[in-house]
């Protein structure tokens, strides 16, 4: 009975998610509708994200009687691997910057960890310094 209750209130959190998630792309999507972003680390992401996703897409046609994708090589499922550890990178660059120009735009802790999904300022101030220190780390090749 209480794992019922759990499973209730997870899907209406991941509901509750998705929603905020395809109101936040309306709105962004508004904001910069006439933006030129070629070039920007914002659309290298974009760009990158589509190629996996073309990716993933090829994987899903199956080649006949073989079980195997059609038209994909190991080569090519390599290359993809390669592009996730640049996205997550580009990915911890772009968020981080843009908690950055919240806080410069007078967002607290709070309010940042609510739009993240955090339970506290604390996590999102933790996670942004571990974040910074990671891309440092990356930047001086230390990882």
């Amino acid at each position: 009975m209480a794992q019922d209750a759990y499973d209730a209130h997870e899907v209406h959190d991941a509901r509750d998610s998705q929603a905020a998630q395809a109101a936040a792309r309306l709105r962004l999507a508004a904001l910069a509708a006439d933006a030129a972003l070629d070039g920007t680390p914002a659309h290298r992401v974009a760009e990158d994200a589509a190629l996996l996703a073309r990716l993933l897409s090829a994987t899903d046609r199956r080649g006949p009687g073989t079980g195997a994708p059609s038209g994909v090589t190991a080569d090519d499922v390599g290359a993809a691997l390669g592009l996730v550890d640049g996205l997550r990178r580009q990915l911890d660059r772009l968020e981080s910057q843009v908690v950055m120009e919240a806080r410069r735009r007078g967002m607290d802790w709070r309010q940042i960890a609510l739009h993240q999904g955090m339970n506290s300022a604390q996590a999102a101030s933790q996670r942004h310094q571990r974040l910074t220190t990671r891309l440092e780390e990356i930047r001086q090749g230390v990882r």
